[in-house]
Order: structure tokens, then C-alpha cells, then sequence
């Protein structure tokens, strides 16, 4: 009797909210082989949230709470996470239930606050974190770097008038006719203006009062490269006008 393995993938796509921006919601692919404490990096550059002081919950297909990213050493692919999960980050250090409008502001100078060693920017400095660790940063930065070479990369692969499948985490394949590509005022980074064959979409081609390409309501998407396969994908055959 042969055995058999299961080979899991390497990366996962998660989707990633903020305590700071509830409605904007960004989907990235990491590697299950990064620490805990790496992916806080991470998530520092997409959600602007300080490493030291922030909490990430783990919401599943569902969006129910799973767990809590709290070991700082442990790898990310060791925590029940898969693709098309959420990752939510909440950033202690700026929530506050109070309306800071009507609490009294306490001042103090820039040169008396950088003598204080009771700050969390003393605290930083002293551990060599976040952007007081310049080899971190410039790792960071580096990492960043290759991975919008890579996408601009899958976007070349793409021109205006291909046919394509796109296939996005929790979603059903659709198939579409690729008229944008290129980057948005919207988000940052490349995207793929699609024209969905079915009315599955989300706009007419234009986000934030701007127009990027025309098509009718619903029919129009905007996608990552990495959920685009440009082919032969033929317009199906949906029988809308069948006899009875």
C-alpha cells in the first residue's frame, strides 16, 4: 500500500484590516517561514502601526476570531492560518475611548521629551526598534523593494484587450477582458482593470471619481496581478435567452 504526503504551499494570501482604518482592507502573500516578530514589519509598512505595541488577531473564512499572534519567535506558518483568512491589527499604542478634543493637552518640548528615558521613543531608540534600527529598516525596505519588482512584473504580463481569469482568495473564477493596467489613485501599487463577461463586478470602471477604462455598472473590477491568468478563456455560453 503507497503512502502519500500532503505539500502545502509555501505562502499564504491573507487580507489585512486596521484598528486605525476599519473600511480599507489590503491583500498581501507572505511566507509561512517568517517569525512572528518579521511579520510585525511588515504589517508596520502596510497598516503604519508601531511593532512594539500592536495586536493581531486571526479571523477565519467566517471572520470569527481564531487567535492571536503573540509569540514573538514563532513562525507564522506554525499558527492555524490559511488563504483567504484575515489578519487584523490593532494598534494599542494610538487607540484612546476617550474624545481627546475636550482632555487637556499636556506640552512639552522637543529637546525636554528627547531627555525623558520614560518615552516610548526612548524605549525604541534603547532596543534598536522599528525605525531606530536601521538595518531592520533597511531590510525592510529592500524587502519591499523586490517584492513591487515582482508585481510590476506579473503586470507586464498583462495588456489592455488579453482575456484572463481571475481568480481571487474565497471567490469563484470569473472570466474577463483586461482593460487597465497600471497604478491607481485608489491604492497603491499595480493593478488589472477587468470587464467581467458576467455582471459580477463592483464599478463601471472608475473608483473615487475617477474613470480608468469604460464598461457598464457592475461589470467592472480591480484586481492584483498575482489573481490574473491571461489565456484563451472564451466568453461562456450563460443560455440567458434559453426556450422554455
Amino acid at each position: 500500500m503507497s503512502s502519500c504526503s500532503v505539500i502545502t504551499s509555501d505562502f499564504v494570501n491573507l487580507s489585512i484590516t486596521n484598528s486605525g482604518q476599519e473600511s480599507c482592507c489590503v491583500e498581501r502573500r507572505f511566507q509561512k517561514g517568517i517569525t512572528v516578530h518579521e511579520f510585525k514589519g511588515k504589517l508596520e509598512l502596510l497598516t503604519g502601526g508601531n511593532p512594539v505595541t500592536m495586536t493581531i488577531e486571526v479571523y477565519d473564512k467566517n471572520d470569527k476570531l481564531i487567535c492571536r499572534l503573540e509569540e514573538e519567535q514563532r513562525l507564522l506558518g506554525s499558527y492555524p492560518i490559511d488563504d483567504g483568512m484575515r489578519i487584523h491589527v490593532i494598534d494599542n499604542f494610538s487607540c484612546t475611548t476617550e474624545d481627546l478634543n475636550h482632555v487637556k493637552k499636556f506640552e512639552i518640548s522637543e529637546e525636554e521629551y528627547a531627555k525623558k528615558t520614560d518615552t516610548v521613543k526612548a524605549f525604541l531608540e534603547r532596543n534598536k526598534l522599528g525605525k531606530y534600527n536601521e538595518e531592520d529598516m533597511k531590510r525592510r525596505a529592500e524587502e519591499k523593494k523586490l517584492e513591487e519588482e515582482a508585481e510590476e512584473c506579473l503586470a507586464s504580463l498583462c495588456k489592455v484587450g488579453d482575456r484572463c481569469e481571475v481568480s481571487v482568495p474565497n471567490q469563484p473564477k470569473r472570466r474577463a477582458t483586461i482593460l487597465y493596467v497600471g497604478k491607481t489613485e485608489f491604492k497603491e501599487g499595480w493593478w488589472i482593470g477587468v470587464k467581467y463577461d458576467e455582471p459580477l463586478g463592483k464599478n463601471d470602471g472608475s473608483v473615487g471619481g475617477k474613470k480608468y477604462f469604460e464598461c457598464a455598472a457592475k461589470y467592472g473590477g480591480f484586481v492584483k496581478p498575482a489573481h490574473v491568468k491571461v489565456g484563451d478563456f472564451p466568453e461562456e455560453d450563460f443560455n440567458l435567452d434559453e426556450e422554455l
